[in-house]
Order: structure tokens, then sequence, then C-alpha cells
């Protein structure tokens, strides 16, 4: 399960830019695309903020659908699915977004 380290990483971040202040709240960016489940990331980030400035902090987590560009035809689409295909059957597509992982905000007390 790479949440755990996903979620240790993401505590340690936090916990050294923020220093001794205490958070109450993390809002992360997860691309559906990203290879991430938000549950198992959910239940590692509780288990990884146990003894830090993190513990008992709430984690918002964003899925923002993938954004890909068909080279076939041209089109710009949304997708959350794994096997990425343009409406006009293409394969041929570029992914812009929807693999991320990315730290948005963080809030303290």
């Amino acid at each position: 399960m790479h949440e755990l380290a996903i979620s240790e990483q993401i505590v340690e971040g936090v916990a050294e830019r923020m220093g001794t202040a205490r958070i109450v709240g993390v809002r992360l960016e997860v691309g559906k695309l990203s290879g991430v489940l938000p549950d198992a990331l959910r239940f590692c980030f509780e288990l990884a903020t146990e003894g830090t400035t993190l513990e008992g902090a709430r984690l918002d987590i964003e899925e923002p659908d993938a954004r890909a560009h068909c080279r076939g035809c041209g089109a710009d689409f949304s997708t959350a699915d794994q096997i990425v295909l343009c409406a006009c059957g293409s394969a041929e597509v570029d992914l812009r977004s929807g693999t991320q992982l990315r730290i948005r905000s963080v809030e303290v007390m």
C-alpha cells in the first residue's frame, strides 16, 4: 500500500514547513488517474499523523478528472477512465492533467 508512504511524506513535509504550529486541516488534490486511492490515503493519513503536530487534522481531498487532448481530431476532453480514449475512437491522446498529487493548502490553529 503506497498510500502509507505518501501519507508519511505529506506529514513530514507539512511538519517540516510549519514547525511547531498545530495543524488542523490539510487539503490535497489527487487526480483521478494518479493511482492513489483516496479512501486508503485517508486511513493512512490518520496513522501517519499520530504523535505529530498534525494528529487529529482533517484531510480534505479534491479528485479532479483528467484533462486530455486528442491528436487525431483535436478535441479537448475530461475523463476519469484509466483507459483514455477520445469520443472519436482515437487512443492518440495527450494527458494534460489528472495524475497530480499535491498539497493545496494547510490550515493552522
